[in-house]
């Protein structure tokens, strides 16, 4: 598998999502749009409703839940206060998924390059590459607040391409919602979603998927197969 990446010529470039792709943070999510919900005597949004945003800007997301008479900045206001508090928590915890570290280095040793692109603000990325000992394995970082347009528009690809030097033919986004596969038909580039984040596989391959893996284990020979052809597959 890794024999079959280094004969892909570079540059190339893995762009991941975060939530529900790198790391399970569903829960702090829910619970920070609820104590932002609920702080202004709105009703709570059903869980599901929640993780079907996420992966949007905030403010955008936010917008999906709000009833049309509600405003979107104390909630908006709210929910950052919310997740403040949560990351101060000494028991705040967003698990990373099976095996994704050992594949980082995979994909490293065959000289691909890395990056995140998130609907994240920065100070929250920087926060959750830090509790996971990632800080500095992403060479371009790519967040909601970075960008004159969030996910599903390209820009953040984009720029990611323009930091890297990598092409379209070679760049690659990994990700676990509609919005990363819309994201990257939008830039060119080829999409895998992964199945255990938080949109359903039906919807991963209708909004422009080109692979669909299960496990971190199968994403290297994915990434060669869509950046390198299937001839370089062993």
């Amino acid at each position: 598998m890794q024999d079959s990446l280094t004969q892909i010529s570079p540059p190339r470039l893995v762009i991941f999502d975060c939530d529900g792709t790198l790391v399970d943070s569903q829960h702090h999510i829910v619970g920070a749009m609820h104590a932002a919900f609920g702080a202004h005597g709105l009703a709570l949004p059903a869980a599901e409703a929640v993780r079907r945003t996420v992966g949007l800007p905030l403010a955008a997301a936010i917008q999906h839940l709000l009833p049309p008479d509600a405003l979107l900045a104390p909630v908006l206001d709210a929910y950052r206060t919310a997740a403040i508090s949560q990351r101060q928590d000494p028991d705040h915890h967003e698990p990373l998924y099976p095996d994704l570290l050992e594949t980082l280095d995979m994909l490293e040793a065959a000289g691909c390059l890395l990056g995140i692109a998130t609907g994240k603000a920065r100070r929250g990325l920087d926060f959750t590459l830090a509790a996971h000992g990632l800080t500095g394995r992403f060479v371009t970082l790519q967040t909601a607040d970075s960008v004159p347009a969030g996910k599903p528009a390209p820009d953040m690809v984009l720029q990611a391409m323009a930091e890297t030097g990598a092409a379209v033919p070679s760049t690659i986004m990994v990700g676990d919602t509609t919005y990363d596969m819309e994201m990257a038909r939008h830039a060119g580039v080829a999409a895998i979603g992964v199945t255990w984040g938080y949109h359903e596989e039906r919807m991963l391959r209708e909004a422009g998927a080109s692979r669909i893996i299960s496990g971190f284990r199968e994403l290297p020979e994915a990434v060669a197969e869509l950046i390198g052809g299937t001839e370089c597959v062993r």
